[in-house]
């Protein structure tokens, strides 16, 4: 009879492909992933039958954790504006907290080695938030640009406020008012 897996070794292992894969990229290897996390690289693949398993699963847990994030204390029936900073100022906090879960997300999101079911799960964990602010695909969607602009528009802009915030910590809350003002001016 197998043992059954342990939730800890699993969250180890997903914790050391953060950190590996944030260091070395996408290439970094699952023996490294493994002694990270103090198993052997056989105890790796126990966990996930591929490396390619490894980094889709740990696509969305990432995706879950920000989700969640966003979820807990979300306005829905704030203004369209009160929702939209909500997200953008918890997934900058968020992202800001954590640099290195932020770097591989992002990696992973542009890589091929997600699956279609991968993106499809991580689509529906932002389903609500994304009803939500339906309001703002339309505006930007008025304007003539595509759908999904407005989203990458959000995470560009957030980019350059995190860079400055690095520079001027003290000024973090000014600067993420500031660059949301001017994200929502850009909307009108």
């Amino acid at each position: 009879m197998a043992r059954p897996l342990s939730p800890e070794k699993r969250a180890a292992l997903l914790q050391a492909a953060i950190h590996e894969i944030a260091a070395a990229g996408l290439s970094a290897s699952t023996s490294r992933i493994a002694k990270r996390a103090g198993v052997a690289e056989g105890t790796l693949f126990t966990y996930f039958a591929t490396k390619e398993q490894l980094l889709n699963e740990l696509y969305l847990e990432l995706k879950a954790e920000i989700y969640g994030v966003i979820h807990k204390g979300f306005p829905v029936k704030g203004s369209l504006r009160d929702r939209a900073w909500h997200v953008w100022s918890v997934s900058m906090d968020w992202a800001i907290a954590y640099p290195e879960k932020r770097s591989v997300s992002m990696r992973l999101n542009l890589s091929e080695v997600l699956t279609e079911e991968t993106r499809a799960k991580s689509t529906a964990m932002r389903a609500e938030v994304d009803s939500a602010l339906a309001g703002v695909e339309e505006r930007i969607a008025a304007k003539g640009l595509p759908k999904g602009f407005a989203s990458s528009m959000m995470g560009a802009m957030q980019d350059a406020a995190m860079e400055y915030i690095a520079k001027k910590p003290r000024q973090r809350e000014s600067l993420k008012e500031k660059a949301f003002d001017l994200f929502w001016k850009a909307l009108s």
